[in-house]
């Protein structure tokens, strides 16, 4: 279905990524990595190296921050992984503002979807947050289309809802997310407040870096978008 597009803003469609950007997932996903390995024998990778691999499928993601692990425990290695983060989940929740920003997103009514390297399982289970209810139109994941920084999740999500990549906002906390948004033709946003640093995202030129929820909001207002 197409979009009829809003002249008095630049975008029409905002592709959020979900752990690091909407979600406070990024330390605990980094020590999920770093216990998997452990568990199956290898070298427990350095904090940087395990946050670098979030937004990636979950088992590109354990094989680049376990170079040392052989490929006949990775099975074994997600297994670990899924343990860890299952035990833990409990403590993750949405960054504070979120609900408010998606709030004033959707009373603007801009197209509000999810693209994450979370598999459709995992993120059903976090979108069950009764406050997000009404505020997400569509979402992708990995493991139904194809792992970041592939753009095939954000071509998905642009021909279901008829708009053009020059109308498509990709927000995220990663060069994974940086990297998708410049190979499908879309404009960038990137916070800081995620899994890696403000140098690394830089190469990609988003309009912004965003240091907080907040930052975000106010520059989505302020450019009226």
């Amino acid at each position: 279905m197409a979009q009829d597009s809003n002249s008095k803003r630049p975008f029409d469609l905002i592709a959020f990524d979900w752990d690091g950007t909407l979600f406070d997932s990024t330390q605990l996903i980094t020590r999920c990595i770093q216990a998997s390995v452990e568990d199956v024998g290898g070298q427990r990778p350095p904090a940087q190296q395990a946050a670098y691999v979030i937004g990636m499928p979950l088992m590109a993601a354990l094989a680049h921050a376990a170079p040392d692990v052989p490929e006949h425990l990775y099975p074994q290695l997600g297994e670990r992984y899924r343990f860890h983060y299952k035990k833990n989940e409990h403590e993750l929740t949405l960054f504070d503002g979120v609900i408010d920003m998606l709030k004033w997103l959707r009373s603007e009514q801009y197209l509000i979807t999810i693209a994450t390297g979370k598999s459709r399982a995992g993120l059903n289970a976090a979108l069950q947050f009764e406050a997000l209810r009404g505020l997400i139109d569509d979402s992708r994941t990995a493991d139904e289309t194809a792992g970041k920084p592939d753009p095939l999740m954000l071509n998905e999500l642009m021909r279901q809802y008829g708009v053009m990549p020059s109308r498509t906002l990709m927000v995220g906390d990663t060069t994974h997310d940086l990297e998708m948004a410049k190979r499908a033709a879309c404009a960038s946003a990137a916070v800081t407040y995620g899994a890696h640093e403000d140098r690394e995202l830089k190469k990609y030129s988003p309009l912004i870096f965003a240091d907080s929820v907040q930052d975000l909001w106010d520059w989505f207002k302020s450019h009226q978008i």
